[in-house]
C-alpha cells in the first residue's frame, strides 16, 4: 500500500496548476471548466484565472489518481466522483460522457479558522441581540435547521452554533463528507461510506442515523440533509430527541418546509401528506436563514419560528428577525440590516426558566 504522505505529494504534483490557490486561504472555491478555464472564488466574487492544465488528458489523469486516493473508481461507467482533498476540501468532478465539453471540477474550500458567532458578528452577518437569542434557543434544546443556497455559509452558521451547546452534552454528528468542526467537548462523529469498486461497503447517511439512535446521544447533528433521511430525523425529534440539528438547501423558510416534506417523502415509509406535514411542523421549532447577498458577503436573513399547521393543512412561520436591505454603499456593498420583529419565540418562559435570555426581550 502506498503510504498517505506520498499520496498527499503526488496529488499536488497532480493539481499543480491550481496549488497556488489550494494555498491561498483568501480563496474559497476553484472551479475547473475543462482543462484551459480555472475560475476562483474569493470573498463572495468569482475571478478568471490565467491557470491552466496542458489537455484533458492532464486534468483526467489528475482526478482519477484522487479517486484512487479515497478508493473510488471513475470512469466512463462511474463518471461522478465525490472526494475529499487530504486538507479537508470537498470535491465533485463529473467526466465525459455526463460532461460532453468535458471534465468539471469544483473543490469547495474550507477556512482552517472556525468562524465563531463573534467573527460572525464582526462580519455582520450576524447581530449581538441576534446571537443572544440564537443561544437561549440552543440552549433550551429547540430543533433547529439552518437553510440556504450553495456557498450561503451554512456549514459556518451550524458550526457557529455548535458554540451553545451545553459542555456535558453527547453531541452524534453525521455527515456524507466531514466538513463540520463543532466547538463542543464531548462529540463522536460518523461519516458516510460509498461503495468500492465491486459494490460493497455502503454505509449511508440513514445507516448511520439508525445505529446512532442506540449510541445515547444528547443532540444529533446532521451534516446536511439530501434524502430520505429527513424521515428519520423528523421522527427522532418528535420521539424525545431535542436539540437536533441540521442544514437544507432552500431559499426561504417555508421552502425549508417544504424542501423537509418532500425529502421524507423519498424514504420507503409511505405516509399520508396531512400526517407528514404535521410531524414536520411539531418536529422544526427554528430556522435560521443564510443567504449569499448580491455584493458577494454571507449573512442571516432570517431568525423564523416554526408555530404548527393551520386548519387548512399549510406550516404557520413567524418571523423572529429579518434581513431589510436599505441600499448600497458606493463601492457596492449592501447597506442592509438584521432587526428584530418583535415576536418572542414560544419557548420563551422556558428560557427565561433556564437563565438563557442573556437580556434580550426579542425587541430592538
Amino acid at each position: 500500500m502506498i503510504p498517505k504522505e506520498v499520496y498527499e505529494r503526488t496529488l499536488r504534483q497532480f493539481f499543480a496548476p491550481i496549488v497556488p490557490f489550494l494555498d491561498d486561504a483568501s480563496v474559497s472555491e476553484i472551479m475547473i471548466n475543462g482543462p484551459r478555464e480555472i475560475i476562483i472564488e474569493r470573498k463572495g466574487k468569482l475571478i478568471a484565472t490565467e491557470a491552466r492544465f496542458v489537455d484533458e488528458d492532464e486534468l483526467l489523469a489528475a482526478i482519477r489518481h484522487l479517486g484512487q486516493f479515497v478508493g473510488r473508481n471513475v470512469s466512463r461507467e462511474r463518471p461522478i466522483l465525490e472526494a475529499r482533498f487530504p486538507d479537508g476540501s470537498r470535491v465533485e468532478a463529473v467526466l465525459p460522457p455526463a460532461s460532453p465539453d468535458g471534465p468539471h471540477v469544483a473543490i469547495r474550500r474550507f477556512a482552517k479558522e472556525t468562524l465563531t458567532v463573534e467573527r460572525l458578528i464582526e462580519f455582520g452577518a450576524l447581530t449581538p441581540k441576534a446571537a443572544a437569542l440564537l443561544d437561549g434557543l440552543v440552549g433550551c434544546k429547540q430543533n433547529i435547521l439552518v437553510a440556504g443556497g450553495t456557498g450561503s455559509g451554512k456549514t459556518s452558521m451550524l458550526n457557529a452554533l455548535s458554540s451553545y451547546i451545553g459542555d456535558g452534552e453527547r453531541v452524534v454528528v453525521i455527515e456524507d463528507a466531514r466538513e463540520l468542526q463543532l466547538q463542543s467537548d464531548h462529540v463522536v462523529q460518523f461519516e458516510a461510506q460509498a461503495a468500492d469498486a465491486k459494490g460493497r461497503g455502503v454505509v449511508s447517511i440513514r445507516d448511520l442515523f439508525k445505529a446512532t439512535l442506540r449510541l445515547r446521544p444528547d443532540r444529533i447533528v446532521v451534516g446536511e440533509i439530501r434524502g430520505g433521511e429527513a424521515l428519520e430525523l423528523i421522527q427522532a425529534m418528535t420521539s424525545g430527541h431535542g436539540g437536533c440539528m441540521s442544514t437544507v438547501h432552500a431559499t426561504y423558510p417555508k421552502d425549508t418546509l417544504s424542501r423537509l416534506e418532500t425529502m421524507a417523502l423519498m424514504s420507503d415509509v409511505e405516509l399520508p401528506m396531512r400526517a407528514l406535514r404535521s410531524q414536520v411542523a411539531s418536529a422544526i421549532d427554528i430556522i435560521v436563514q443564510t443567504a449569499r447577498l448580491s455584493d458577494g458577503s454571507r449573512g442571516v436573513t432570517h431568525i423564523s419560528e416554526v408555530i404548527g399547521l393551520s386548519e387548512v393543512g399549510t406550516y404557520e412561520i413567524a418571523d423572529l428577525y429579518r434581513r431589510t436591505i436599505h441600499g448600497k454603499e458606493d463601492d457596492g456593498r449592501l447597506i442592509s440590516s438584521l432587526d428584530a420583529m418583535g415576536t418572542r419565540p414560544q419557548c420563551w418562559e422556558q428560557m427565561i426558566a433556564l437563565g438563557l435570555t442573556q437580556g434580550d426581550d426579542g425587541h430592538e
